[in-house]
This record gives structure tokens, C-alpha cells and sequence, in this order.
């Protein structure tokens, strides 16, 4: 177990560095890693296929497509007044296996959020994923105390990572199904999400959703963070956000294992100069200016892509890549502000037009009785009936190609 230890600055486990449990890891996981890569080999060229010619989006409801998520170890109280100020109703609350023996404390920390559409993420430990038996009690125990709260679970975290506990994708398999079986058995009306892969590797995610197992997820999530790539805009093996949305639709669409209906549970930055809450290094960290502009083109292109129903930003506490500073009292990012905007914007909302191409972006709301228009990559002079507003809702009159900003116009 001391190979597992948890950072709470970055509120994620430190890397594995013993090679010795590397090594044994990697052997224990043979045989999983050639279904792996057969799997892939058989499923991907289709799924590719699928992308090339996939055309369907769905109404997404805007009201409902943002979600934040917050930290059980800090207040509650505090959490709950700034979800109200920043009007977001969809919440993230994490229930780790590790501490399943003060799970009371969990529930009075939900409890608090009554009213707020709840998702608990179940996070794995290396104990219950080794003690099959021990992990049906522990899940029992948290269905019956918290389903009264919250119908929707997603299992497990991030796992395609070593350091989060599973070896490989059939123990993450096997740990799901027993919490399938309990959910099927006694409480029929919780949804339970999965596969949870983070970043870019859907070769993970195509293995969880193509298999004989009887399993089935009800919504698949991904934590599809481009954090390393910096601008949503830029791209990985050729992939942009966009065609990863597409992509990840596309792995869906040809699955039996799962619908259409997609919640991305963890995406953010890290923030230049806060080490050591950064979750990575300096390197890949950018500026609070930066982290607002991504902010508002990753949920942008998300919601327009009709492909993605959530996405809950991670988190809305957290000095290194969250929306509030709390190292010193309570000190809100610009970031806060700017997603406080977005959810304005969006309420009561439906997207008219899109177009993302390249570097250039164009999304067009209807809202009562105008058009907002969300637009970066180009220059754009605002004539006489137009009003023009950057990200933080100042009025300008001109939009430059380096900038996003909104252009408010009355409708036809």
C-alpha cells in the first residue's frame, strides 16, 4: 500500500516511482495488455470509420451542462454560497474507498448540497480492488446511505493510471461489475458512469467498451484534460478538442455497452506559480489570463460540438488549477468570474450555428431576443446595432484576431 500515497496539494497520488512494484505491475498485466492491444487492433479502424462519416448531435440542454466540482476537506458552507453566486446546480463530490471507515463524514458534507444535482465519484484503492468481497460491502454501505442523495455514481478514477491503483483494465472490469451487480439487485434507479479515462487515450476506452463482459455503463465519462497542449485549439497526433469530442462520439455511437449520453467528470489548467499545488510542472502551467481564455473555449467548443451533455470542471477550490485561491483566506480567480458569465450566457440558451476550424472559432446562442456570438481566431469590427464584450464582460468595440470575445445583436 505505501506505493499508493496520496498528494493533497494536487489532490491526486504521487507518481510510482519504485521500479521493483513497476516491474511486477507490468508482469502481472501481460496477458490484459495483448487484449488490449488486440482489441484495438480488431475495434479501431472501425470506430475511425465511424468518425469519417459521423454526422448526428444531439439537443444538448444548456441549463443543465456545466458542473464544478468540490472538495469534502474544506467548508461546505463556504462551497455551497459560492455554487449559488456562480448559479451552477451540478455537482462533483469524491467518496474515496481508502476511507471508507469515516464514510460519515462524506454524508454530512452531501448533505449540505441537497437540492444540487449530486454526482459522487467512487474512488478505487489498491484494498478493494484486491478484496472483491470487502468491496460489496463497502459499496453497499455507500448506496444505502447516499442514494437518498444522489442517483448518479461514477466508478472509479482516472484509471488508466498505475498510480490511481489498477494494473490494467481488467481489474478495473472486475471492480465495476460487482458494482454493477449491486446496483442491479437493490437500486435500480442509479446510473452508473464509467469507463473514466484521462486524457487522450481512448485505446483504454476502447478496450472498457468493447468486451464479452456483462457490463454496461449508463453514461461514459472521460477526463479528457489537453491541459499539456496548452490552447484547446492546438492539437495532439492531429487531434484538436473537437475531433477528440468526435472521436470519443464516435467510440460511443459503435459500442453496445453504452449510449450516446456523455459527461467529461475532470478537465482544468494548472496555474503558473503555485507549486506545489500545480499537478504538474511549471512547464506545463499557464497564467490566470490564459486559464480564463482555454476555460471559455473548452466549454464553448464542447457545448457546440452537440456531442458532449457535461462537463464538471475540477474544481472549484484548489490554489493550483482551480476557480479560488484558499492559501490566504478566500481569493477568486478571474476565472470565476468569467465561468459565472458563461452560465449567463448559456442559461436558457440554444446554439444556432457552429464552426470550429483550425485556430478560428464561431458559435452563435439565441437567447430571448438576441443572438450571442462566442468568436476568437479573427478580427471583427462591430457595426452600429452590435455590442461587443471580452470575456470578463467589459465593453469593446473591436475584437482582435488574438482575442475571444462576445457580440450581443438584437434578432431579426
Amino acid at each position: 500500500m505505501t506505493n499508493f500515497i496520496w498528494d493533497k496539494h494536487s489532490d491526486q497520488p504521487y507518481p510510482i516511482k519504485d521500479k521493483s512494484f513497476k516491474r511486477l505491475i507490468f508482469k502481472k498485466s501481460l496477458f490484459e495488455n495483448f487484449k488490449l492491444i488486440f482489441t484495438n487492433l480488431i475495434m479501431f479502424p472501425i470506430v475511425l470509420l465511424r468518425y469519417l462519416f459521423i454526422g448526428s448531435k444531439k439537443n444538448i440542454n444548456t441549463d443543465k451542462f456545466i458542473g464544478l466540482g468540490v472538495d469534502s476537506n474544506k467548508s461546505a458552507r463556504i462551497q455551497f454560497q459560492l455554487l449559488k453566486d456562480l448559479n451552477i446546480k451540478q455537482v462533483l463530490i469524491r467518496i474515496p474507498l481508502s476511507d471508507i471507515e469515516n464514510l460519515d463524514k462524506y454524508v454530512e458534507f452531501i448533505k449540505e448540497f441537497q437540492g444540487f444535482d449530486i454526482l459522487i465519484n467512487i474512488l478505487q484503492d489498491r484494498r478493494h480492488i484486491e478484496d472483491l468481497k470487502l468491496l460489496k460491502d463497502s459499496i453497499s454501505q455507500i448506496f444505502e446511505i447516499t442514494s437518498v442523495y444522489a442517483s448518479k455514481y461514477q466508478i472509479g478514477n482516472a484509471v488508466n493510471r498505475k498510480k490511481w491503483a489498477f494494473f490494467n483494465m481488467g481489474e478495473y472490469m472486475d471492480f465495476y461489475k460487482i458494482v454493477q451487480d449491486i446496483r442491479d439487485d437493490k437500486y435500480p434507479h442509479i446510473k452508473l458512469i464509467g469507463s473514466c479515462v484521462i486524457d487522450f487515450e481512448y485505446y483504454f476506452t476502447i478496450r472498457t467498451l468493447f468486451n464479452f463482459r456483462k457490463i454496461k455503463y449508463d453514461v461514459l465519462s472521460s477526463l479528457l484534460y489537453v491541459d499539456r497542449r496548452g490552447d484547446p485549439t492546438n492539437t495532439q497526433m492531429g487531434f484538436d478538442l473537437y475531433k477528440k469530442i468526435k472521436l470519443l462520439f464516435a467510440i460511443s455511437k459503435t459500442s453496445p455497452k453504452t449510449k450516446d449520453e456523455i459527461y467529461i467528470t475532470e478537465t482544468n489548467w494548472p496555474i503558473s506559480g503555485t507549486a506545489p499545488y500545480a499537478p504538474t510542472s511549471e512547464k506545463e502551467c499557464v497564467s490566470v489570463e490564459e486559464y480564463s481564455e482555454y476555460l471559455v473555449k473548452y466549454f464553448f467548443i464542447a457545448l457546440s460540438s452537440g456531442m458532449i451533455d457535461r462537463v464538471y470542471w475540477h474544481q472549484l477550490i484548489a490554489p493550483g488549477y482551480g476557480l479560488i485561491d484558499d492559501r490566504e483566506g478566500f481569493v477568486k480567480y478571474k476565472s470565476f468570474f468569467v465561468l459565472k458569465h458563461i452560465i449567463h450566457i448559456i442559461e436558457d440558451s440554444k446554439i444556432t450555428y457552429s464552426k470550429i476550424s483550425a485556430k478560428k472559432g464561431l458559435i452563435v446562442l439565441e437567447k430571448e431576443n438576441q443572438n450571442i456570438s462566442v468568436v476568437w481566431g479573427k478580427e471583427y469590427l462591430l457595426n452600429s446595432y452590435q455590442k461587443g464584450f471580452d470575456i470578463y464582460l467589459d465593453e469593446i468595440k473591436e475584437i482582435k484576431e488574438n482575442e475571444i470575445g462576445y457580440i450581443v445583436e438584437p434578432k431579426n
